[in-house]
This record gives structure tokens, sequence and C-alpha cells, in this order.
């Protein structure tokens, strides 16, 4: 007997009498039935504790030991005195016209919030990759509510028939608030449009890269917000200019320098005054081989020294300046840059005035490619979505109660 109820807590099955329990290399077969107690007539409500006969169910439930575990439960049907009807014992564990525990549907649920494929999951519990899907359609996330800080991002997801959908954040706490199954202005009107007047002008900050349409959404949704263009999105525009120049005239070269010259690009992307002395002079010879990239050298730099910018004033002045100087240069990939940086002033000065960027809008889309990618795609955007809430709900309840 106390054998027994050691094993029944071992594996969570207090209330079941456990009467035999086999063991092969691959299964558990835990052989059960509920303890005998008195139960009112589901249909006139009379106590009853009269037995009318017995069934066995397989059930299956969540893995031990390595192994898959099925409850093989002897069920009672009890019979009401008063008025003949006939019902099966109520339990705690197993619902109506279930054959699978409580428990395993939570356990399955619990799986699906790491990047796992449905395939991966329904491996492991032994259930087939509907039954786990049916399990996680249950699961619904509602339309969130606007936060003070809104950051808007588009990844590949290649559902719903579009190329690309949307990601919308809360950038200073960390939590992705909502999928949009597109990026572009309609969609994203009527979205925004579902909340309240209230609701809009509460937002402070909108953060988002140099995709018109969420500049012209900003303006006319959130007026009362800040506009923000991620810094990582401005500094790469000079970036790729220099490395167009770059390739542009490394093609003029011998083949030994050409190759040199590719392999040593990350020396000359990176900032002069960050290098080593060794690194400098093996920058300064790659220099003195080409006129054009010694130029475009000398502009990419300056415009990296607008990062020096302690405040939004010195911010506007250093890059006025830079823009001025880069329109009359006569280098058409940093003249092109220029207009850019024109174009969008007003956002990339702002990006001067908060710490906010979308660098955790950028980190939560790689890990939306790893589900992609494990999954290989999916077709279905409510389910997409709802799964990509899923992982990050339990990471930000995670991170809350580390920060606890």
């Amino acid at each position: 007997m106390l054998y027994k109820h050691f094993t029944e807590k071992l594996l969570g099955l207090q209330g079941l009498n456990i009467t035999n329990i086999e063991e092969n290399e691959k299964n558990i077969i835990i052989y059960a039935e509920m303890e005998r107690k008195e139960h009112n007539c589901i249909s006139c409500g009379t106590a009853t504790n009269t037995v009318h006969d017995y069934r066995e169910q397989v059930i299956k439930d969540i893995p031990a030991f390595g192994k898959l575990v099925s409850i093989v439960l002897r069920k009672r049907r009890y019979r009401c005195k008063h008025c003949g009807k006939r019902f099966f014992e109520t339990n705690s564990f197993l619902p109506k016209y279930h054959r699978m525990t409580i428990r395993l549907c939570a356990f399955v649920i619990d799986k699906l919030r790491d990047e796992r494929s449905f395939t991966s999951v329904a491996k492991e519990v032994n259930l087939s990759v509907s039954t786990v899907i049916r399990i996680f359609d249950v699961i619904s996330y509602p339309k969130p509510e606007l936060s003070n800080a809104l950051s808007i991002d588009e990844f590949k997801g290649n559902t719903w028939g579009e190329k690309y959908q949307c990601i919308l954040t809360d950038p200073v706490n960390k939590v992705v608030l909502d999928i949009l199954p597109e990026r572009y202005k309609p969609y994203l009107t009527r979205y925004f449009k579902g909340f309240t007047r209230a609701e809009r002008d509460s937002v402070e900050y909108f953060v988002s890269d140099m995709w018109r349409t969420y500049s012209d959404v900003s303006d006319v949704w959130f007026k009362n917000a800040t506009q923000v263009v991620d810094k990582y999105h401005w500094i790469r525009q000079a970036i790729w200019a220099f490395e167009n120049v770059r390739k542009e005239e490394q093609k003029k070269l011998s083949t030994n320098l050409r190759k040199y010259f590719k392999r040593s690009k990350s020396l000359l992307i990176k900032r002069y005054d960050s290098l080593e002395e060794e690194q400098k002079q093996q920058v300064n010879v790659m220099l003195y081989y080409s006129v054009n990239i010694s130029r475009a050298y000398f502009y990419k730099e300056q415009f990296l020294k607008i990062l020096n910018s302690k405040d939004v004033e010195s911010a506007k002045q250093t890059m006025s300046d830079w823009i001025q100087n880069a329109e009359d240069c006569g280098i058409p990939q940093f003249e092109k840059c220029a207009e850019t940086m024109r174009n969008w002033y007003t956002g990339i000065i702002n990006s001067f005035s908060t710490t906010i960027t979308n660098g955790f809008t950028e980190g939560c889309n790689n890990k939306i490619k790893v589900l992609k990618r494990n999954a290989y795609g999916y077709r279905n955007f409510k389910r997409f979505r709802n799964r990509i809430l899923h992982i990050f709900s339990h990471q930000q309840r995670h991170n809350k109660q580390a920060a606890a």
C-alpha cells in the first residue's frame, strides 16, 4: 500500500487507485481506476452508489522517464435507482469525449512556447500533428492596448498571400503587441483606426525604419507622437554608399589587389579611430591605391562622427553640414545618400532625443525566422500570429519574473 501511494504521488495521479504498471523499452502502461464514491444522478439529482458496469478506456498522458505513458482507466457506470439513468463517474483529469488528460494538453501548449514545429512536439508526446494543432488553436490572443512607445517593422512571413507581415512592439517594456498580415497603408489605416483617439494620442514615440508608409501612418494617426527613424537603418545608408564605391573601384584593380580589398572590407567599414595602429597602416595602404575610395572613406568617416553628437542641436548642425558637403562631393553614391538624409531629416534628428530603437523588434524578427524555418512556413495567418504571440508572451513573463 505504501509503495502504491508513492507511485501515485510520483506520477501525479492522486485520486486514482493504481492496480498495475507494465513497462517496455518505449512505453509505460498504467492500469488504474477511480475510488468508488457516491454520485448524484445527472438527470434527477438523486444520490446513488450503485454500479451498473465497467468499461476500459486508454488515455494518453505526458511522457515520463523518457518513455510514452498511457493510462488504462477502468471506468464505472453508475445507475440511478430513482429514474434508471446510467452515467459515467466524474473525474478531474479527463474532459468528456477526450482520450488524453488535461495535463497532456497543457504540456503540449507549454512545449509550443519554443520555436519548435508542431511535428516535433507531436512526435514527443505521441499525438498526431493535427491533434497538436487542434489543441493549440484553442489559444487566441486579442487585439492589444497601445503603449507609450510603438515600434513597427516588417518581416518575411510569406503567409496569407502576402510576402511581408508586420510586427508591432513596445520597445521600452520589451513586449510584442501584435502581428499584422500586411504592411501596406490601406490595412494599417484600418487597423489603427480601430483604436480610440485617446489611445492613439497617448503614444509618445513611433519608431520605424525608412519605409515611407510607416511615416505617413504616423503623421495621420499618431499626431502627438515623435517620429523616430531607427539609427541602424539610417547609419547603414552611408555604409552602403561607401561599399558601392569600394566594389566599383576594386573592379579596376588587379586580381590580387581585388581579393585583398574584398577580404579587408571590414577594416574599411570600421571607424578609423577604433582601429589599432597596424590596422590603420593597412587602411592607409589601401586608400593609397584609389583616389575615389579615399574620398568616399573621408565622407564615410565624417558621417560617423555625427554619432558623437551629445544633444539634438549639435546633431542638427553636424548632420546639416555633412548633407551640404556630400551633395556637392561629386560621388553619385554619397549624393544619393545625402538626398536620403535630407528626406528623412526630422526622424533622424529625433533619434538623438531618445534611446529607443528598433533593436528589440529586430531581435523578435530573428526568432520569427527560426520558427518559420522549423515549420517550413505557415499558410494560416491566424495560427501563425497566435504562435508568435504565444512564444513571446512566455518570454515576457519570464523577463518580468527575473526582474522582480
